[in-house]
This record gives structure tokens, sequence and C-alpha cells, in this order.
């Protein structure tokens, strides 16, 4: 479980999240929403324990989240961090030496879904491509909570409903935790079972999908459109 106790974080004097309280269920994909700057790769940088609240105090599993708290989270940073030397192999056989909860076999199967080839030079492949190959370094760890900032960034938008659709077969929600964030939220609103909203800052909503349609016939985008005026 994921537990984050008024936490707030500055940047020198900025304010980036301010006293947000939450519990995030297991078993359940969860969607990060709102607008650009508003917080939101903060929040799941929290989570994956990369960065330290200002006040407050963020639990995974009970365990105060810091850099130790990797062995049971996977993160993708919207941020480039592959080293451009390796092939699709090297990056794959670079990850499994660094978690040993990295399964290769799952790695080869969801780089096969993602059309990359073992012998392409990191160097020579295409902003989607990169974007492929962090999503399978990703998803291929047996790990409680997958954290994924942006995932669909620089994917052309022709492949990317094909691939968010594929990247949840890929995860065990038995045992498994998925919390993305997205601007483009209509892309990912149909798996989503729950959403946060954040804006500047602050905690604005936390909801299950199914209840917001139920209880206002809304959809989370047609909420974002309704309540971000």
């Amino acid at each position: 479980m994921i537990q984050m106790i008024n936490v707030s974080k500055k940047y020198m004097k900025q304010s980036a999240l301010k006293d947000i309280s939450l519990t995030l269920p297991i078993g359940k994909i969860i969607g990060i929403v709102g607008e650009n700057g508003c917080g939101k790769s903060t929040l799941l940088k929290l989570i994956a324990g990369l960065s330290l609240p200002t006040s407050g105090r963020v639990t995974v599993n009970g365990e105060t989240a810091n850099r130790r708290i990797c062995k049971v989270v996977s993160y993708l940073s919207e941020l480039d961090s592959l080293n451009y030397i390796f092939t699709v192999r090297e990056a794959l056989d670079f990850q499994a030496s660094q978690f040993t909860d990295f399964n290769m076999a799952k790695a080869e199967e969801i780089m096969k879904f993602m059309q990359l080839e073992p012998h392409m030079k990191i160097k020579n492949l295409s902003k989607g491509n990169l974007g492929r190959l962090k999503i399978i370094l990703t998803l291929a760890r047996e790990v409680p909570y997958i954290l994924m900032d942006e995932p669909l960034s620089g994917l052309d938008p022709m492949v990317r409903e094909s691939i968010i659709k594929g990247m949840i077969s890929y995860v065990d929600l038995e045992s498994q935790t998925l919390i993305m964030t997205s601007h483009e939220i209509t892309e990912i609103e149909s798996i989503l079972d729950c959403f946060i909203a954040i804006r500047d800052g602050s905690l604005l909503r936390m909801a299950d999908v199914e209840e917001l349609h139920e209880s206002e016939g809304l959809g989370v985008t047609d909420w974002m459109k309704k309540t971000y005026v």
C-alpha cells in the first residue's frame, strides 16, 4: 500500500506539492492527471523514492519512500537515461544485471510486441522506439508497483491506443499496481480504475472512474473539461 500523509514539496521557494494526503489502492491502474506543471511528475518521484518531501511522509508497504524502495518499485522517467552505446539486447542485459526481479522472458515477449529487434543500436532508435524500449525495461520487472511518467511521450499517435492496451496485458493486477501520469488523458482513460487530479500542486480529487460515471454521468476527460475551466 502507498500512503502520503500531509506531503508538501518545495524546490527552493517554489511549491510543487501542497499538503497532500492519500492512500492508493492495491491492484489498480491509477492515472495522475492535471495541467502541465501542476506537480504530477513530482508526485510520482516522491512515490518512487527519487525525491524526498519537504514535509510530511510517503510510505510504500509501510517503509519510508527513499532510494532503497527500488526493490519494490519500477520507475519509467519522462527523461532519457538510456546508454546510447548499447544495443536493445545489451540494454535488457544491463537491466537484468541491476535488478534480480527482471524477467528476461517477459522482456523478450514485450520486445516482440513493441516490434523492436535485439540488434538495434539505441543511438539509431527514433524517439518513439526509445519510448517503447523504456516501457519494456519498466514492465519486465516483477515488482508490486510500476510507475510511469508520461509513457506515451514520443509515441506516434497512430499506435498509442494499441500500445496502451498491450501494456496492461503485461501487468498482473493480482499482484501489481500501475500508476501513470499523462497529459493525453483521453488515450488512457479507458484503462483507468481510478484517477488523482492535481491542480497547482494541490490534490483536487481522487475518485474511482466507475463511481464518477455512475454518480455524475461523466468520464474523466469530461470531468476535467468541466472542472479545469
